[in-house]
């Protein structure tokens, strides 16, 4: 399936199709950065978009939640030191959260974490 790139990249050849093949090399993929960060970008997020496309139907609304929570992450963040920071420590959450619910923990504490009052019993008590 051939892919309509938007920019022109600075180097005679346009990086690998994502998937389809290897990506470039992380030296190729840090020249592309450096002389067009945007190119990089959408190039970046056309890779995420194929592999969740690549998914089962059941799991890709997930994943482009979590890839939604991504993006917003890094477009707060000031520059790719910065990227790698904040990613490290959101996939530490991810991590620690999975750990839990291997355990069971994160099950326990979603029971504990108080009473839960429908929209409907809001309306119906007066709760504001």
């Amino acid at each position: 399936m051939g892919r309509i790139y938007t920019h022109q990249f600075s180097r005679a050849e346009k990086p690998a199709e994502p998937l389809s093949g290897s990506l470039p090399s992380f030296d190729e993929l840090v020249k592309m950065a450096q002389a067009d960060p945007e190119a990089f970008e959408d190039y970046r997020k056309q890779c995420c978009e194929e592999f969740i496309c690549s998914c089962s139907e059941s799991m890709q609304n997930r994943l482009r939640a979590q890839q939604s929570h991504i993006n917003r992450l890094i477009d707060n963040c000031s520059n790719p030191n910065h990227v790698n920071v904040v990613l490290s420590q959101e996939l530490g959450k991810q991590v620690e959260k999975f750990k839990q619910a291997l355990s069971g923990e994160l099950a326990t504490q979603r029971k504990d974490s108080g009473n839960v009052v429908s929209f409907a019993d809001r309306q119906t008590k007066g709760i504001h």
